[in-house]
């Protein structure tokens, strides 16, 4: 028997480098997507985002929160609630023309026309779709959804949208194996779906509640927007804490 083995040594290895796949041997990993990969920093420095942009850039960390949503060059992503763009124009770039980024915004009107409706022309990978939060469809399956304090306003009773029939509606829009990262303000551990509407923020633990009930496993949460100078008590314009608020940054998964 050892002779066997030790002859099948040079067997296995020869195999393997003709393309055979031997188990549990030379199985490459996919790089990890870090905030200094090169279509990361791609999208941060991209010459075509506005001023306005980078300026916020040292509060919202773009290079970092890309990372955490593992995206890839030729990924298919929805940025729901995407308003003058900052996170649209970063997947387009960092999807690459192989990629396609859907701006899931609701409709304007002549008067008052979307922000995006002037940022996507200048991306060729981005299709802003106007149907509305709730009501949109890519066409396609996508590899992630993207939503940056907004989840909150779901709730607002005057957007009438119907919350568990959205988050069933986002599971099915994913690819098996597919994320879900959220970004919202804090309120304070236990508060009632109340402060949405008179603080613009909501419970962390109800984000986590409300997509395990439509199948989502949770599956990572990054701390780089948290803010705990943050008392979660003030409503979200008011004063030097608009633009600082404690926000809670998850990732969700549909199981593969």
């Amino acid at each position: 028997m050892r002779k066997l083995l030790t002859g099948l040594g040079p067997v296995l290895f020869i195999g393997a480098c003709a393309g055979g796949v031997v188990p549990g041997i030379m199985l490459a990993q996919p790089a990890p997507v870090l905030a200094t990969s090169p279509h990361v920093l791609a999208a941060v420095v991209d010459p075509r985002r506005p001023a306005a942009d980078r300026e916020r850039d040292a509060l919202r960390h773009p290079a970092d929160v890309l990372a955490f949503t593992g995206v890839e060059p030729g990924w298919r992503v929805a940025d729901i609630g995407p308003g003058g763009g900052y996170y649209s124009r970063l997947f387009a770039v960092a999807s690459g023309d192989g990629g396609r980024l859907y701006a899931v915004d609701r409709p304007g009107t002549a008067e008052r026309p979307r922000p995006m409706a002037t940022v996507a022309p200048t991306y060729s990978n981005i299709t802003h779709l106007t149907d509305g939060y709730a009501g949109w469809n890519a066409g396609e399956p996508l590899d992630a959804i993207f939503i940056s304090q907004i989840y909150h306003d779901f709730y607002l009773p005057q957007l009438s949208i119907d919350v568990p029939a959205l988050n069933r509606q986002m599971f099915n829009a994913l690819k098996p194996g597919g994320v879900l990262v959220i970004i919202d303000h804090a309120a304070a551990d236990g508060s009632p779906l109340s402060v949405t509407s008179d603080l613009h923020r909501i419970d962390r633990a109800q984000v986590i509640s409300d997509l395990a009930a439509v199948g989502f496993v949770l599956d990572g949460e990054s701390q780089v927007l948290r803010n705990p100078a943050d008392d979660r008590a003030l409503r979200v314009f008011e004063g030097d804490i608009r633009g600082r608020t404690d926000q809670f940054v998850l990732r969700f998964r549909r199981p593969a």
